[in-house]
């Protein structure tokens, strides 16, 4: 019976009528009352607790994954081109080869000396809450850590020693201290209905697809057929894209008609300007910087996208156009800094290399720092959209969420439980001991790693218990945002703001404080989000909680000694200007990060964003953002009955636009393309085809372009071999000029002089 498969009707809705055909002995059956349709639509209201969950398949198969990956994404990051591979890819391979474990492996129960426990090394059919558990692994050495950014810089710009424990334990606790918060806020993020996490029902539409028999219909195809065909659909296009054509990847229009003009290379370009008349054929592109516009509500996406219209074609054009902030001297779209001229930033200039600080009197007689007018725009939106976050989860669910504390579970039981949750007594919740126990280590441990080891952070210990404070803070307005939404802010910005005017000219400080905020609060989400998926899998939460507990301490070693070993072995690694012209170990991401360490740490937010700095005036904008939910919640309850006021959503469209840079307009104009066709008209118009195809399409694609990346990487990129030699096979969108400054006199590499 623990293997026990089930045929499940292809439409959610009539399943309660089949229950006597299709659900055999050992399944629960609840009435599908979950207030959230998408949630219904998706995820079946029927258990069976006799499925086997944690087995010696699933810790063969998962320690295996994540160990994998986390050496995989760890290598592939200090690249050129880095590759990030997703647990996608071992959810799909694994499935076979559990497949394969459960009609191979003898059914023979092996006892544990002394402890007096057995487990059986093959307890029946491979289960879908297995594979959950596997992915949820895989998981794990998916996402990277962020702390060996801080090693990477240390060691390769810095050029100075740390002590591999001071590593070690950097990377273990950052990771692990959210954990412990995580089960705080479990009750209001994971156990209420209307936190719903939009990104899960994509990987319980997959489970669904690649586990449940179903019947195909005369001329239509299953879930799991029509993953194949999108999966192998994918999986073939992209190698046009990603290799024979990669021009498809963004096409401006008007930077190929008109060749030389910089304004309108600016207006048009897709990658550095407005992208005005660009598009991109191509999946990652829709998906690489947004996540898949399937797995995000129609409302979420038309908050965003109305952030994206306004910044990009309201403010920014005036914004530089009238020469705010002197814009026209640098280029209209950048993310790096530059001098009073309008060339690039000499940041080695202003170090005291000495007492690694800064160099107050070198820097006062060489130049202030220099934003581009997007990269101004975005410091002031990810100011406004964390007050703006909490004003609006204070006013719109602040009452339920007061409520719910003071009543704690029993108004849950009486009031707000829905299938899931029933379904889900069969399982013993976390006790809440253990994340208090994680709390109580972890704790202190990131204190010793800051103030043990001679001090090679530079962060004093009330420091940790500062970035402590914020995470614990904001883990819940924010969370409810991403619940709810499938987008929310990240605590960087603030973290480098506050330690900056803390610890002025200390920038390793700043981004050990900006980790131990800002990840520790992701981290306590990511395991509140497995923990919804646990919900919906109905896999019991203690399983959950073990297994990403030991991924996250395998990922997190597997990813220090991969990163160790390339920085002890690779010659030059990191610095392009000493590095043989082919070499790969350019490491495109950690040089952010080092300019992140000068412009916060280093030089500081008194010098940048103070009465010393150019960039005083964006303080408004956490003003601004505290003020602007107000009005907006007065109309909503003026006008109840209003259906746009209902779904305007404050912190979405400030921070909708803010991920530019890194991403790029083409990304958002595509993405909010696919995401209004799929998810408002289809929705709308064929809600049976979008309830049965929609999630299982998102993973489909993801996966296919994930596969042939791979491959296309391994077998020709890893050995030098490029792209066809013609016209489309430029990586780019022949938009040369959008990056070149149109003020008088200034003039960059590449660009004309204007006079």
């Amino acid at each position: 019976m623990g293997g026990a498969s089930v045929v499940l009707p292809s439409d959610n809705l009539s399943l309660e009528e089949d229950v006597g055909k299709h659900l055999p002995d050992g399944w629960l059956l609840e009435r599908n009352d979950h207030p959230i349709e998408e949630v219904r639509l998706t995820v079946d209201p029927s258990d069976n607790p006799s499925l086997p969950v944690l087995t010696i398949r699933t810790w063969l198969l998962g320690v295996t994954s994540c160990i994998l990956l986390s050496f995989v994404n760890m290598f592939f990051a200090y690249r050129t081109n880095p590759l990030a591979i997703g647990s996608i890819c071992a959810q799909i391979i694994t499935l076979p080869i559990g497949r394969f474990l459960a009609n191979t492996l003898p059914k023979k129960d092996i006892k544990v000396p002394f402890f007096n426990w057995s487990f059986s090394l093959n307890p029946g059919p491979f289960s879908m809450k297995e594979h959950c558990l596997i992915t949820i692994f895989a998981g794990a050495g998916v996402g990277g850590i962020y702390a060996i950014h801080i090693v990477t810089i240390v060691k390769a710009f810095y050029h100075r020693d740390i002590h591999p424990m001071t590593c070690f334990l950097l990377a273990q606790t950052t990771q692990l201290l959210g954990y412990g918060w995580a089960g705080i806020y479990k009750k209001y993020l994971v156990e209420s209905p209307y936190m719903w996490w939009p990104s899960n029902l994509v990987q319980v539409s997959l489970f669904k697809a690649i586990h449940q028999k179903e019947k195909r219909k005369k001329g239509g195809l299953t879930k799991f057929q029509f993953f194949l065909l999108v999966f192998i659909s994918s999986f073939a296009y992209y190698a046009i894209p990603g290799f024979i054509f990669p021009t498809l990847s963004c096409i401006s229009v008007l930077c190929l008609i008109f060749k030389k003009s910089v304004t309108v290379h600016q207006v048009g370009s897709g990658l550095k300007g407005l992208g005005v008349g660009s598009f991109g054929l191509d999946w990652s592109v829709v998906a690489s910087f947004l996540g898949s516009p399937l797995a995000t509500p129609a409302t979420a996406i038309f908050n965003i996208m109305i952030s994206f219209i306004l910044a990009i074609y309201v403010i920014l054009p005036i914004g530089y156009w009238t020469n705010t902030y002197n814009a026209k001297r640098f280029p209209i779209m950048s993310s790096h800094v530059f001098d009073y001229t309008g060339r690039s930033y000499n940041t080695s200039r202003i170090i005291n290399e000495r007492t690694f600080t800064l160099n107050v009197q070198e820097q006062d007689n060489y130049s202030k720092i220099n934003l581009s007018i997007m990269f101004i725009l975005t410091y002031g939106l990810g100011f406004a959209s964390l007050t703006a976050s909490i004003m609006h989860v204070a006013l719109h669910h602040g009452k339920d969420i007061w409520t719910m504390w003071r009543n704690s579970k029993e108004y849950a039981k009486e009031k707000v439980e829905d299938v899931h949750t029933r379904l889900m007594r069969n399982y013993v919740s976390v006790p809440e001991w253990w994340f208090y126990l994680l709390l109580a280590i972890v704790i202190p441990l990131s204190i010793y790693t800051c103030i043990g080891f001679d001090k090679q952070l530079q962060l004093p210990w009330w420091g940790v218990l500062l970035a402590c404070a914020m995470a614990l803070f904001f883990t819940l307005p924010i969370g409810v945002i991403v619940a709810t939404t499938n987008q929310g802010p990240a605590l960087n910005v603030i973290t480098e703001y506050i330690i900056g005017l803390m610890l002025p000219g200390k920038p390793l400080a700043n981004v050990t404080f900006k980790t131990y905020g800002t990840i520790s609060m992701a981290q306590a989400l990511s395991l509140l989000s497995d923990l919804n998926l646990g919900h919906y899998m109905k896999i019991p939460p203690k399983s959950m909680f073990i297994t990403q507990l030991t991924g996250t301490i395998i990922a997190s070693t597997v990813y220090f000694a991969t990163a160790w070993m390339l920085l002890e072995n690779v010659k030059n690694i990191c610095d392009p200007k000493n590095l043989p012209p082919d070499s790969p170990w350019t490491c495109p991401g950690d040089d952010v990060f080092y300019n992140a360490s000068i412009i916060w740490g280093l030089v500081g937010p008194k010098r940048m964003f103070g009465k010393l700095g150019n960039y005083s005036a964006l303080n408004l904008f956490f003003l601004i953002g505290f003020l602007l939910p107000i009005p907006f919640w007065f109309l909503s309850k003026a006008f109840p009955n209003n259906k746009v006021l209902k779904y305007i959503h404050i912190p979405l469209i400030i921070s909708g636009a803010g991920a530019i840079p890194p991403a790029h307009t083409v990304n958002y104009i595509m993405w909010g393309i696919v995401g209004i066709f799929f998810n408002h008209y289809i929705y709308k118009s064929y809600k049976k085809w979008w309830a049965k195809h929609t999630y299982v399409m998102s993973a489909a694609l993801d996966a296919g372009v994930a596969f042939m990346g791979v491959l296309l990487f391994v077998a020709l990129q890893a050995h030098g071999i490029g792209g066809i030699e013609w016209w489309g096979g430029v990586a780019g969108d022949y938009c040369e000029l959008a990056s070149c400054p149109t003020a008088p006199g200034v003039r960059a590499p590449g660009c004309p002089v204007h006079q």
